[in-house]
């Protein structure tokens, strides 16, 4: 299967795909028609006389000045070069590749008049793995990610920087290696490349990557927490959810019933006088649901953006350059905003958790140790959850609702969606360490439950926590095992569905 740009179809999976190499892509004839169609139109309008935002006009605050068919070229180049202003680290390669990826099959459909052999030089760079340097910080999100988009492709011109393994080697130098002369832009390009939200959309791709596998690894910890603590599998039967049926909630309590299948430990207690569980362990089908229906919002929007053209202006004939807002990022902004609140709160109930298993009822001994006193077991650990639970909450305030007016007042109104993306992705690499901690803590709570089995899904995952973290005896540095188990969680290992 290839996946062709501009005419198929992309997803979340099938991106991630084209980045890591596990699905080819290519330029087909028919899109090629598209652009080469196109770029005919952009050449007549940039000798009209009729003034065409951006393509016989400069821009911003400038777009009344009239520019000269001789002076296009290096208005264009000055454009990349001048807005390249990023500040702060490098993002990772996988987010640049990603931005080069949802560029080239938006420009692929045809809107944006861009020469055939500036989509060919940007292929060349996905396909040989030159990634451009680009920093974290400097985009407001409208117009589009200007800032990350410049620096993505400076490297065109035989400017900026390109990674070459971990090295940061001159953009210059890498192209002279490859035997490739720089581009001189002209007429709309430069504005075809930097217009676009495509530093918010791949972080937004890479939030739903990670956020689909832990939405599904934090069921399994709630469920191992369950066990451990001797919980009722009652709140998940179906006719209790589906008189309130959201389909988050739903899939969750489905899944819930999955890992409680056929457990001794379950049913070793269905008699017994607890009436009922605290909310994190009852409540797990409605908070996790919650966040999956935030996640389930947030993918459809992601997927519409990633076929969606968000450069500027949209060209649809010879004679009509539509100067809009197609790269404005509110509609992901938003949905990243709440998004990241529902990450947050995965790992918020997450700690409620820990919490309970260490208190010391229902036949665990306090603190998940015998060895009481001497021994502090599984006190501290918490503290971490605690700490990385508050740092989520503070990450939690929406950049989406804030703005700040930029090009004198002309980009009155900004999403600010770059930063609501960075941060979605910071709170899902503590939400990563938080429910390892949980997991090294319900599989340590488990263990008092022996010799009673549990479901064939968890006795599975217990053998692979087992493999990486022994159960805990006497106090040892739990800082090993603490890193073992984010390993653990990174590695998608452990077993989240039936096979």
């Amino acid at each position: 299967m290839i996946f062709k740009y501009g005419i198929d179809q992309l997803t979340v999976p099938k991106v991630m795909a084209i980045c890591n190499g596990s699905l080819e892509a290519s330029l087909t004839a028919e899109a090629i028609k598209k652009i080469e169609a196109c770029r005919q139109m952009v050449l007549t309008m940039a000798h009209s006389d009729k003034a065409v935002y951006g393509i016989n006009t400069g821009f911003g605050p400038l777009c009344d000045i009239r520019i000269t068919p001789e002076e296009t070229c290096k208005l264009q180049e000055n454009l990349l070069i001048t807005h390249a202003v990023g500040v702060g680290s490098p993002i990772s390669k996988t987010l640049s590749k990603l931005m080069m990826i949802c560029k080239v099959h938006a420009l692929c459909q045809g809107y944006s008049g861009i020469r055939l052999k500036v989509i060919e030089r940007i292929l060349y760079f996905i396909e040989h793995d030159l990634i451009p340097v680009v920093p974290e910080q400097g985009s407001v999100g409208a117009s589009g990610d200007l800032a990350p988009l410049s620096h993505l492709f400076l490297p065109l011109l035989g400017e900026g920087e390109f990674w070459i393994g971990n090295d940061i080697v001159p953009a210059k130098a890498v192209l002279e290696q490859h035997e490739l002369k720089p581009i001189q832009l002209q007429a709309k390009e430069g504005l075809a490349l930097i217009n676009g939200t495509q530093f918010i959309l791949a972080h937004a791709v890479t939030g739903l990557d990670t956020m689909e596998y832990l939405l599904n690894l934090a069921d399994l910890a709630g469920a191992m927490s369950i066990e451990g603590y001797k919980g009722s599998a009652s709140p998940f039967k179906d006719a209790l959810h589906t008189i309130r049926p959201y389909n988050g909630v739903l899939k969750v309590a489905e899944r819930m019933r999955m890992f409680f299948e056929n457990s001794e430990n379950i049913m070793s207690h269905e008699n017994c006088e607890r009436v009922q569980d605290p909310y994190s362990m009852r409540c797990i089908p409605q908070v996790h649901g919650a966040s999956r229906n935030a996640y389930d919002h947030l993918r459809e929007l992601v997927e519409i953006e990633l076929n969606s053209v968000t450069d500027n202006p949209i060209v649809l004939s010879d004679t009509v350059a539509i100067s809009g807002g197609n790269f404005h990022g509110q509609p992901l902004a938003m949905a990243l905003d709440y998004a990241a609140i529902a990450a947050s709160e995965l790992g918020n109930i997450s700690d409620r958790r820990c919490f309970l298993l260490i208190e010391g009822k229902f036949g665990l001994p306090r603190l998940l140790t015998t060895g009481g006193g001497l021994n502090s077991g599984f006190m501290i650990p918490q503290y971490t959850t605690a700490a990385l639970v508050t740092e989520n909450k503070s990450l939690c305030f929406p950049p989406s609702a804030d703005s700040i007016p930029t090009s004198l007042g002309q980009e009155d109104h900004v999403s600010m969606g770059s930063i609501s993306g960075r941060k979605f992705n910071q709170i899902l690499s503590n939400l990563e360490s938080i429910l390892a901690i949980e997991l090294m803590y319900a599989a340590q709570a488990m263990e008092f439950r022996r010799p009673l089995r549990f479901s064939a899904l968890l006795e599975q995952n217990m053998t692979i926590i087992r493999k990486k973290v022994a159960k805990l005896e006497n106090d040892r540095l739990l800082k090993d095992d603490i890193t073992a188990m984010i390993g653990l969680v990174k590695s998608r290992s452990l077993i989240i569905n039936k096979s």
